[in-house]
């Protein structure tokens, strides 16, 4: 097997693999690096310019595993596109936001090369998107040679999927992003069990280490009582959330609490994409029957959508729950504003529940001392930060000791690593030296290629 790592700057971004097993030419994902704008946010696909794909494989509808998936189908126009069933009912809708976005970028910040891809080209290429359910074979043939894939769910997310694929007595198997602990909307991965010859795993926790104390259950009960300790005290608390999966997770959360009567009564204001998502995922329960999800969830809670007069470092003095996008308070974002508005008062919280990449503003927010000063620069205000900021161990990734199981009961010969900062890489390595010495461990430098 051929590898190149197509995410140019590495770590957490523009996921994107090129494989070569066998002479079939597989690329899996194609995302868009959110800590970048233009071009400069897309994997490499130079490598790709002279090959031709046999086809394209999406684990999951997360921007940074989709975002530039029109831009590779364009240049690559008659490569299907294989993604689990879920999966293909969310991602248009995905890739349309994403050109609202991009479009309102280039009005308010003058990006020359945005929209990257059109409305109108997402609906074109939906006819050459192949929906596999999970546990299905699929087989490709370039040539004399064919692969077998199968998808098996993976947690993390509603419709995400590790790869498993047979090329005549090996298997390969890529995990995507996984969860192995049940969600409240979704259960965890089902990955099949026996020997891999190779395992492309994520290692985005890799540098956590989760007590043993902190179970996602005594975690939810953190969160329940962090809100009710901030609204008792007259606050309000922001729990800034991926539109995609957390936020329809935490609110059937929100909605179980107080149907126990474990939450107190207060707005909960919530809007944008995960809103919309709401109605996707109550479809995707009803036709698939993958997710636990009802739509009546935003009606029993009586969710209010954002007020438009927010100003930028005021406190709106609502006493308020506000569950917005996005999870790592990206700038321009309503997470972004609210942040601003609650940060600077002792009254209120702001409790992040997944990761947080330590250059964006959640992860700067999450790394200052408190009373010190930040600056919200996209809306050029700085505020002390006096509030509570919590984190709660809620992230749809799986741990770090949990893959490391995973991957050694599968005996493989090689390892290798992507979708995780350095550290978290190199806590991989070291880890896998210690355990099993004999594993070939392969940690890819971006554009160059790896052979397995």
């Amino acid at each position: 097997m051929k590898l190149i790592d197509l995410n140019p700057k590495g770590g957490i971004g523009a996921n994107s693999m090129f494989v070569d097993i066998g002479g079939v030419r597989l690329l899996i994902d194609s995302g868009l690096n959110p800590k970048f704008a233009g071009r400069e946010a897309l994997p490499d696909f130079s490598p790709l310019r002279s090959t031709e794909l046999d086809a394209i494989i999406i684990t999951h509808c997360h921007l940074d595993h989709i975002g530039s998936l029109p831009v590779v189908m364009r240049e690559h126009p008659r490569v299907p596109v294989i993604m689990s069933v879920p999966s293909a009912m969310l991602i248009a809708r995905m890739l349309h936001n994403s050109v609202n976005v991009m479009e309102r970028q280039k009005e308010e910040q003058g990006i020359p090369e945005y929209p990257l891809f059109t409305h109108g080209e997402i609906d074109a290429l939906e006819q050459r998107f192949v929906r596999l359910p999970f546990g299905q074979v699929k087989k490709l043939r370039s040539g004399n040679e064919t692969l077998e894939i199968t998808l098996h769910p993976a947690g993390h997310i509603a419709g995400a999927a590790g790869v498993d694929i047979l090329h005549k007595h090996r298997r390969i198997f890529f995990t995507g992003d996984v969860q192995f602990d049940a969600q409240r909307t979704l259960n965890g991965a089902r990955f099949p069990m026996g020997h891999y010859d190779t395992i492309v795993m994520e290692t985005t926790r890799g540098a956590t280490d989760r007590p043993a104390s902190k179970t996602r259950a005594s975690e939810i009960t953190r969160l329940i009582e962090t809100i009710n300790k901030t609204i008792t005290r007259g606050g309000s608390i922001l729990i800034p959330v991926f539109a995609l999966g957390r936020q329809q997770e935490l609110l059937t959360v929100l909605n179980d609490a107080r149907g126990f009567g474990k939450l107190v009564q207060c707005p909960i204001i919530s809007g944008g994409l995960g809103m919309d998502i709401v109605d996707y995922f109550d479809e995707i329960a009803h036709k698939t029957g993958t997710l636990n999800f009802n739509r009546n969830v935003v009606r029993e809670l009586k969710v209010k959508r954002p007020s438009k007069n927010l100003i930028a470092g005021r406190d709106p003095g609502e006493n308020a729950l506000y569950l917005l996008s996005s999870g790592m308070v990206v700038e321009n974002t309503p997470s972004y504003i609210v942040a601003s508005c609650l940060a600077g008062h002792a009254r209120n919280t702001i409790a992040f529940v997944g990761y947080c990449d330590p250059d964006t503003p959640g992860g700067k927010l999450l790394a200052i001392g408190h009373g010190e000063k930040f600056l919200f620069d996209a809306i050029d205000t700085v505020v002390k930060v006096n509030c509570q900021v919590e984190r709660l161990e809620l992230s749809g990734h799986a741990d770090r000791d949990e893959l490391l199981e995973f991957a050694l009961r599968r005996e493989p010969r090689a390892i290798v690593l992507t979708h995780g900062d350095p550290p978290a890489r190199d806590w991989f390595v070291e880890e896998f030296k210690r355990a099993d010495p004999s594993i070939k461990v392969i940690d890819p430098v971006p554009l160059k290629q790896v052979v397995v």
